[in-house]
């Protein structure tokens, strides 16, 4: 390390690294390299888990496998960046602070409780799995106590930009398990051509937890094995209320669009890359699209009326984008059960949302509870 670099670090670790309770302010420009550290991590974790979840469609798991590494990295910078929040206290309030905390606490128990799952069970077949599921949630909590803490602290012109980055990356995580059907339906075309992506080696071990020679059934257990309905049940009810929550933060108009645009945008720029490293082919969700579309044109109507638009809207712009990515590209199994199942749900979390007590209209920028 430079010295003129060893006496920035000094000065910083003198002026801003000192021990206090939580909320403590920061300067705007030490809150945006603070936060911009967060986004390089979260960065390093979606780019080993988009890689993660191809590198598992080809070789059996590997707790050393690159991806694995890269995720990691990310997850250091995570605990680095929670424990100067929970030491000095700065760029959070309380909240904030313990949603960090829960989130990489349940994220760190959750790695050996999935290592000793595959131990014991061997190949983990599905991202729906238990283990898989405690990660997802851990790394949820963690976001959303970073969406909270720039939400309340960020300003100037980075404020929506950066949200709407945390808002794309929450989309990321709330969506990853559900390329387990992405992938899975390419890979059962794979081998229903003749020319199956996996290696025999993965073909072989997901054949034998089942009992089964390797055939079309063995492939199609391990490339599809959640119901035809759970697809359209995550688009609307799920990404659909990320996209509700992520409209309502920003608080301008189509933001939730523009969520939905960042993630499909990152989906297909992840698309050639891994292909062309010799890794299999995943179905783009084009279809949030729709959904993000539907969510903003649902908050055009009027307050009163939104818990009935936001749902019926979001089942309409879901259903034409799976019609239509079915149609002209390629898409996973989908029952239209799901759809309608979806829009319950979310009728339900809107509406619950909008008879809160403390429910009231967030000013841009504000984070939802």
């Amino acid at each position: 390390m430079t010295s003129p670099l060893r006496d920035r670090v000094r000065e910083f670790a003198r002026t801003w690294g000192t021990r206090g309770a939580a909320p403590r302010p920061l300067p705007p420009d030490v809150l945006r390299l603070v936060y911009g550290l967060w986004l390089a991590a979260f960065a390093l974790k979606v780019l080993g888990a988009t890689w993660d979840v191809s590198w598992h469609f080809r070789w059996l798991r590997d707790d050393l496998a690159p991806p694995h590494l890269l995720n990691t990295a990310g997850t250091v910078l995570v605990v680095l960046l929670v424990g100067y929040h929970s030491w000095t206290g700065h760029g959070v309030d309380r909240a904030a602070l313990r949603l960090m905390q829960a989130g990489i606490g349940l994220f760190l128990l959750a790695v050996p409780i999935d290592l000793v799952n595959h131990r014991l069970n061997g190949l983990d077949i599905t991202a729906w799995s238990v283990s898989h599921g405690l990660l997802y949630t851990g790394t949820a909590l963690m976001l959303a106590g970073v969406v909270r803490g720039w939400a309340r602290s960020g300003t100037g012109a980075a404020r929506v930009p950066v949200l709407l980055a945390l808002w794309a990356l929450v989309l990321e995580n709330v969506w990853f398990p559900a390329q387990q059907q992405e992938y899975g339906v390419l890979a059962l075309a794979a081998w229903d051509r003749g020319a199956p992506d996996a290696e025999p080696i993965l073909l072989q071990f997901a054949a034998d937890q089942i009992g089964r020679p390797v055939d079309r059934a063995a492939v199609l257990h391990f490339a599809l094995p959640v119901p035809d309905w759970v697809y359209p049940f995550w688009l609307v009810a799920a990404a659909g209320l990320v996209l509700v929550a992520a409209r309502t933060s920003v608080g301008t108009p189509w933001a939730a669009t523009t969520v939905a645009a960042a993630y499909v945008g990152f989906r297909c720029l992840a698309w050639p890359a891994l292909v062309a490293g010799g890794f299999p082919p995943s179905a783009v969700p084009f279809a949030l699209l729709g959904v993000g579309l539907a969510v903003d044109v649902a908050f055009r109507v009027r307050r009163a009326l939104r818990p009935v638009a936001v749902p019926v809207l979001v089942a309409a712009g879901a259903g034409t984008a799976l019609w239509a990515q079915q149609t002209w590209l390629v898409l996973p199994p989908v029952a239209a059960q799901g759809v309608l199942a979806g829009a319950a749900a979310l009728a339900v979390a809107v509406l619950a949302a909008a008879l809160r007590p403390a429910a009231r209209a967030a000013t841009p920028g504000e984070a939802p509870a």
